[in-house]
């Protein structure tokens, strides 16, 4: 099954296709750097594409925008980033790179920085000579809230599951691997993923959890539920396959096709709903950047 709105996942052997993390101002110190890096314009015009981390400090790029590998690097929003020559989001590119030795990182949460979101920055830096500043902004925006102040729906519960030791472990290979396809009926342990109609979550505050409402809703989210610690969802709800999409290999999978809508389930799931609201944001506004050549 693909997965179509993958967030974060810590567990062993996981790909990550976009990682949720803090954003990160354009100002901040780089202090990864890629030792070797193969660049070149994707132009098979082929749908989909994504970044695969790799063993050994690899990472490859598939079919990728430019603005696309700006968001990863600045863990960004895509509402979150403006300006820029259009070629940014409609040229595709593929990559190859590997970082000197294995750098570690303690993923989405620990305070420390991705390795490869900082090499990735440089690249664009040398690369896509790309130029950018962070600014503040006043945007249409959700806040998510309780319907009922205190009281979660059913399928929104507080999560025990300690993140960190199962990151530990992972760190040591003392998880087993994943067999087979990911199991959809129940939401993996530190993880926030999704696909068509469903999103999964476990292990994580709802200021993270919210940032996956922001595809559905069509605005940034912002979170005033007040609750505290972390939390476990599973969310269901009716949603059409965008033209020209792949079927997935197993119709049987996909969530009933007679759900109820994204805020309807919103409500009646997890006891939340969204209201609109005006709030200050960084934008990241790209004020240069180059096409870059073949490698």
């Amino acid at each position: 099954m693909r997965r179509l709105l993958v967030g974060i996942c810590l567990l062993a052997g996981a790909t990550l296709v976009a990682t949720a993390q803090e954003p990160a101002k354009p100002a901040a110190q780089d202090d990864g750097t890629f030792e070797v890096a193969t660049l070149k314009q994707n132009k098979s015009g082929e749908r989909g594409g994504g970044i695969r981390r790799l063993p050994g400090g690899r990472v490859t790029v598939t079919n990728m925008a430019a603005r696309q590998l700006i968001v990863f690097a600045y863990g960004l929003g895509q509402w979150q980033i403006a300006g820029g020559p259009g070629w940014l989001a409609d040229d595709k590119f593929d990559l190859t790179a590997k970082m000197e030795g294995n750098p570690e990182w303690g993923g989405p949460g620990t305070g420390k920085p991705d390795p490869i979101t900082l090499a990735m920055r440089k690249l664009l830096a040398e690369r896509f000579k790309l130029k950018l500043h962070t600014e503040k902004r006043d945007l249409d925006a959700y806040a998510l809230v309780m319907v009922k102040p205190g009281t979660p729906g059913p399928q929104l519960k507080p999560s025990d599951t300690d993140c960190k030791a199962i990151l530990e472990k992972a760190q040591r290979g003392q998880l087993p691997q994943p067999q087979g396809p990911p199991d959809f009926s129940k939401p993996l342990p530190c993880s926030i993923m999704g696909r068509f109609g469903q999103i999964m979550a476990d292990g994580f505050p709802m200021s993270q959890i919210s940032t996956m409402f922001v595809g559905q809703a069509g605005r940034p989210v912002v979170d005033r539920t007040g609750l505290s610690g972390n939390w476990q969802l599973m969310m269901t709800f009716a949603q059409e396959r965008p033209l020209g999409a792949p079927a997935p290999p197993n119709e049987q999978t996909l969530p009933d096709p007679n759900a109820p809508s994204f805020f309807t389930a919103m409500q009646e799931q997890l006891g939340l709903k969204l209201e609109s609201t005006k709030a200050p944001f960084d934008v990241t506004v790209i004020d240069s950047a180059e096409h870059p050549t073949d490698d």
